[in-house]
């Protein structure tokens, strides 16, 4: 495997855009074939340490060096803000930067897919590739798959994190032993993407271990600047790398694997989209698709955050002499504070008792403060935790367009959120559940005040507006590019671009529809089905 610029062939059989979790996935599968020459194309770097270490989450999510910062438009449903969508600007993509949390979704997430037209997209046609590119510390199962690629194991358990789990069952969620089998109600720790303390990223989990592969090239810190056509069939890239500008062919096909943002965005300036934006901007219009970067969805969540006077938080924790034992036994051990993911407490519930599956999903953390604009992290004065709830299942729809045939210029980001009453709604019970988790006593018990939203905040309008102006994204962008057969759809259920030949979107934009949770395994799921079906 190469990553120097010099050695780069001139063409390849097939040339993969983006080092992220399904990209990671198409180089190694492709490249299992002898007789395939594959390239890996990487806007950003290798991974380091910061990288792998799970407690580095923190700082390299809204770090330049391994995140694309991309911004949405300003929105008044949010308070006039323009919200931070750090993207993984790194091999691994957004699987190097993430909160390593695993979750597949429902059954029914995928069976919908199936329901829209999308053949053999359905939860029992998937679940052999979920099984397949797991490593699952419980070994083997009907529902789990052993010896696979990715590692995943239960978080770490501890005081904290065994009271909120109490605190939801006494507030009615009931308990579970496993998220993903299809069925997920309940609350427990989450399964993560950690082994031994590192992250299992896509590049550590499909790249690393094919390092000596003849036939596999990898670029880093290469722009692709436009995908080429000959007339309706894709034959290659134009990409920048040591501010050089080169032409690679590709024999086969060329995968597409940049994300939610950069695929539509790619697909856009290489003249592959609605031919009206492409005409204003002076792009010559290889195909007329009007899809491309409609569909955008993510999850919006809110958050509930409370002051626990015990010392049993996160901040607690960085005292000099508890952290020198966290420091000590993640270097001994793999454990402790700097092996935590992101949230390892989580639960999916029924926010109404009628519902005929979970639409809320909670992530709780041992930590309390807010990001500021542009990324910057302020823990609170005082020791706190964090829950965050979302509504699964959100009926806001935005979309991706870009103002610049220039690559390099961010396209314009409107996810539309809180666009629709039900929408608005779920979120005030979102916020309602949570205030009713920490008011039990597992929680009551050491929880002293309500950092956030506060409890002089009481009426929904009051709460709408905390909700206006504190929602987060859950970083779960998708649809953009999406699977199906109706005029907005932009690739078929083969992951083919509808209208072309040799060109595939592989990455979370197809979803038609977000998952109810975490949108990396279902990523790197989806990479794994399109490549057994096709060429492995």
């Amino acid at each position: 495997m190469s990553e120097q610029g010099a050695t780069i062939r001139s063409e390849y059989d097939y040339i993969v855009i983006g080092g992220g979790s399904a990209g990671c996935v198409m180089a190694n599968r492709l490249s299992q074939n002898p007789r395939n020459t594959v390239l890996l194309i990487e806007a950003g770097k290798p991974d380091n340490w910061l990288v792998r270490m799970p407690a580095g989450a923190m700082a390299i999510a809204y770090d330049k060096r391994f995140s694309w910062m991309h911004q949405t438009l300003a929105s008044d449903a949010i308070a006039g803000r323009a919200m931070d969508w750090p993207r993984g600007k790194v091999l691994g993509g957004s699987s190097s930067t993430n909160g390593m949390v695993y979750v597949r979704g429902q059954a029914a997430d995928y069976d919908a897919w199936a329901d829209l037209g999308n053949s053999g997209w359905d939860w029992q046609s998937v679940l052999p590739y979920f099984k397949k590119l797991e490593d699952f510390h419980g070994g083997e199962s009907a529902v789990h798959g052993a010896g696979g690629p990715v590692h995943v194991q239960l978080a770490e358990s501890d005081e904290l994190g065994d009271r909120f789990i109490k605190a939801c069952r006494q507030a009615g969620i009931p308990a579970t032993e496993d998220f993903n089998t299809g069925e997920q109600e309940g609350v427990a720790y989450y399964q993560v993407n950690i082994r031994n303390g590192v992250r299992q990223s896509a590049a550590e989990s499909y790249l690393k271990p094919v390092v000596d592969r003849t036939n596999l090239s990898v670029l880093t810190s290469s722009m692709v600047e436009r995908i080429t056509f000959n007339g309706n069939t894709a034959t290659g890239v134009v990409l920048r790398h040591n501010a050089k500008q080169r032409s690679i062919g590709a024999n086969k096909e060329v995968l597409l694997c940049a994300g939610a943002v950069n695929s539509p965005q790619l697909l856009q300036v290489s003249g592959v989209g609605d031919a009206a934006l492409l005409g204003d901007l002076g792009i010559p219009v290889v195909h007329n698709l009007l899809g491309v970067g409609q569909n955008l969805q993510d999850h919006l969540g809110i958050t509930v955050a409370c002051e626990v006077q015990e010392p049993i938080t996160f901040k607690a924790q960085l005292a000099p002499h508890r952290f020198a034992k966290h420091i000590y036994r993640y270097l001994r051990y793999g454990k402790g504070l700097l092996s935590m993911p992101a949230g390892y407490v989580g639960a999916f519930f029924k926010s109404e008792p009628s519902l005929d599956r979970p639409d809320m999903q909670l992530h709780f953390n041992p930590a309390s403060g807010v990001r500021e604009a542009g990324g910057r992290a302020r823990m609170d004065k005082v020791a706190g935790v964090t829950s965050i709830v979302t509504p699964m299942r959100p009926d806001s729809r935005g979309y991706i367009r870009i103002v610049s045939k220039d690559i390099n210029q961010h396209p314009e980001i409107n996810p539309n959120y809180l666009s629709t009453e039900r929408d608005c709604a779920a979120m005030l019970s979102a916020l309602s559940w949570q205030r009713e988790i920490f008011s039990q006593s597992s929680m009551a018990e050491i929880a002293a005040s309500e950092i956030r939203p506060g409890q002089e905040l009481q009426s929904d309008e009051a709460l709408l507006q905390y909700i206006q102006q504190w929602s987060i994204t859950n970083y779960h962008p998708v649809g953009s590019c999406k699977m199906g057969d109706d005029p907005l759809a932009v690739v078929d259920s083969n992951l083919r671009v509808h209208g072309l030949n040799g060109l595939r979107v592989v990455d979370a934009s197809i979803m038609p529809n977000l998952i109810s949770g975490n949108t990396n395994a279902a990523t790197m799921m989806i990479a794994e089905k399109v490549a057994a079906e096709n060429w492995v």
